[in-house]
């Protein structure tokens, strides 16, 4: 399976930089991320600010062409609560989705990928529910799957399986066996909802990828949410374990 990935990954550095570049409010974290996206190469045509009904700040979308008409979207909010500084909820999962960008920009994909940093999910899943909610039937017939990054870098990767599609579990299961990097399930009902319900909502396949634990829990919506937080080994292995799943996606070998 590995060997048939073409797959680039961004060197740990950038992807470090990009999660320190977490500073300031939610304005400064739009701004920011959009200026990631520009700088893993995102063209000023593919790179968007949507306008989001009940919030003042908009989505930010960075579109990767594909050679067909199948769709992955990949997603993550920037914003946070007041508490702490957000830097695990959920700018880890935010700055990660330029260095995606950037390692399956290098070759040529027949899925379009769909990078969107969700505004408001903190108030009510807001940037999300309006992206999802204004998607036309067609387009949503045409979305493989949806990706959501949330609460990164507490530990090992974890995933929601009771939230997230079986097929797309096991796709990710399998690879991170082959790539032996660490990967176990963790639902976290009662929790509260992440930007995943959107598209389920929708009857899209969506997987959520998270570091929760139940000894964890404590540090979200907490003054405890800061860089110190962040075990960054771990989360390289995420962005590393991410950066292949996409690929598969692409490739078509998760049904294999």
């Amino acid at each position: 399976m590995v060997a048939q990935l073409h797959l680039r990954t961004v060197n740990s550095q950038v992807v470090e930089q990009r999660l320190k570049s977490y500073g300031g409010v939610d304005s400064d974290r739009e701004a920011t991320i959009k200026r990631l996206f520009q700088s893993a190469g995102c063209p000023e045509k593919q790179l968007l600010e949507q306008p989001v009904k009940g919030s003042k700040l908009p989505n930010v979308i960075c579109t990767l062409p594909g050679s067909g008409d199948s769709v992955v979207v990949v997603g993550a909010h920037y914003d946070h609560v007041d508490a702490g500084d957000g830097v695990v909820d959920n700018w880890s999962g935010a700055s990660m989705l330029p260095s995606l960008y950037e390692g399956l920009n290098a070759e040529p994909r027949k899925h379009t990928y769909v990078f969107v940093a969700f505004a408001g999910e903190e108030n009510g899943l807001v940037g999300s529910h309006f992206y999802a909610n204004n998607l036309t039937p067609d387009e949503v017939k045409k979305i493989d799957a949806m990706v959501n990054m949330d609460t990164l870098g507490l530990g090992p990767t974890e995933v929601w399986v009771s939230r997230s599609d079986q097929k797309l579990v096991g796709a990710l299961h399998g690879l991170a066996q082959a790539l032996k990097l660490p990967l176990s399930g963790m639902n976290v009902d009662g929790v509260g909802e992440s930007d995943e319900e959107s598209f389920l909502n929708r009857k899209v396949p969506t997987i959520t990828i998270h570091s929760l634990t139940t000894e964890t829990l404590r540090v979200l919506h907490s003054r405890r949410d800061n860089y110190s937080a962040i075990h960054f080994n771990d989360y390289y292995d995420t962005y590393r374990l991410l950066s292949g799943y996409l690929v598969l996606l692409d490739e078509g070998l998760a049904g294999q």
